[in-house]
């Protein structure tokens, strides 16, 4: 089943291509890393698979349905969005519990009553993250690791069948990101699991679990594929135009440039 269908699109702002002819299928079940360095594109095709920027030219169909005839609002409930964006418009003082408990409403703030059910799904989220000790304090006494731990379990309270995460791991030291990274690797492990997508500009942070790779350069796709395929000396030195070399450990590639 396609759950994001782009053809031939192009977005064009201010006179200047911030994207041009992308093609790219997403199937239920696959996970897919995109890497690209700053200015590749990688947020204006997120932006354009949320609604929330549409194409000059092209065809955009996500979970069904086709951009154009799309109800956008309700589509955007069906895809967990977690970025740098989505951190600065929660409040500071607002209660962990009460956050988690919001992502059922896509809403920002907790405006609606919840039910038991509702309380007993965010703790198990919080569990499957480690963070149920968390639940009563305030967001803004968290560390950026928590943070991000709880804007996950937020968007998996709508049972999202996307889960977009926008370079997620920024911001975090060496051992937060790893920890980041084992529950990510965890959540792709559940019954049911969303199809996740992984944008990143660090090779390292591609998980197991990435096992498609969408290479984004000056707007365009520059390869897509098996990660496999993709993140090999060869492919990433043209790709970053300067000759990199790679090493294999613990299923995951690290870059170094030479």
């Amino acid at each position: 089943m396609g759950l994001i269908h782009l053809k031939d699109v192009t977005v064009i702002r201010n006179k200047k291509v911030l994207l041009k002819e992308v093609n790219w299928d997403v199937e239920k079940g696959e996970h897919w890393s995109i890497l690209g360095l700053n200015g590749s594109g990688k947020t204006t095709l997120l932006n354009v698979v949320n609604g929330y920027l549409f194409p000059s030219s092209g065809k955009v169909e996500v979970l069904g349905h086709v951009f154009g005839k799309a109800n956008i609002p309700d589509l955007r409930k069906e895809i967990g969005y977690i970025s740098s964006s989505l951190q600065l418009k929660l409040k500071e003082f607002d209660n962990v519990l009460a956050i988690v408990l919001s992502g059922k409403f896509a809403s920002i703030g907790l405006y609606e009553a919840v039910e038991q059910k509702d309380v007993d799904q965010a703790l198990e989220y919080l569990r499957l993250l480690q963070c149920e000790y968390l639940q009563d304090e305030q967001y803004g006494l968290l560390s950026q690791g928590e943070r991000q731990r709880i804007l996950i379990a937020r968007a998996l309270m709508a049972n999202p069948k996307i889960l977009i995460l926008d370079e997620p791991c920024n911001g975090l030291d060496l051992i937060a990101r790893e920890e980041l990274l084992k529950f990510i690797e965890k959540i792709s492990t559940q019954e049911n699991a969303p199809t996740m997508i992984y944008v990143t500009h660090h090779v390292e942070e591609i998980l197991p679990c990435f096992t498609k790779t969408l290479l984004m350069k000056n707007g365009q796709v520059f390869a897509q594929g098996f990660s496999n395929n993709l993140l090999t000396e060869s492919t990433l030195s043209e790709f970053f135009e300067h000759p990199v070399s790679i090493q294999n450990e613990q299923n995951r590639t690290w870059l170094a440039l030479k």
